[in-house]
């Protein structure tokens, strides 16, 4: 089944940074469809390996010790940093450390469950769907 429904960018969006006199902001999605979701994983804990059909993701790192992948390529992440992943891209966010690991999601596309891919998981979830 095709779940690509709404435009997914081909590359990371231009992220904008404003000034102000109080300090900054940036803006990840202005004025763009997409959804936002705010990610917080356990200790120890990893979510499965995956890919969506129906959406590209921008993650922005909230705290420190996020070990993430990215196809084939895994590294740990600090409180600031940005990942982009394209759809169709394998990838996993895992916390290595002694507290949760917050990650902002900004997804483009169509956000659903049932465009999940599963190559590996933790819980015995379906291969495919929520």
């Amino acid at each position: 089944m095709n779940y690509v429904t709404k435009p997914i960018p081909a590359g990371k969006p231009v992220i904008g940074f404003v000034e102000r006199p109080w300090g900054s902001f940036k803006q990840f999605a202005c004025n763009s469809d997409g959804t936002v979701s705010l990610m917080t994983v356990l200790p120890g804990q990893r979510l499965s390996l995956q890919s969506h059909t129906g959406r590209a993701e921008l993650w922005i790192v909230i705290d420190d010790g996020a070990t993430v992948q990215v196809g084939e390529s895994k590294r740990e992440y600090m409180a600031g940093d940005e990942i982009w992943i394209p759809a169709n891209e394998k990838h996993r966010l895992s916390c290595t450390g002694a507290k949760p690991v917050r990650v902002l999601e900004v997804a483009f596309g169509n956000w659903q469950q049932a465009d999940i891919v599963r190559y590996e998981d933790d819980f015995q979830r379906p291969a495919k769907g929520d």
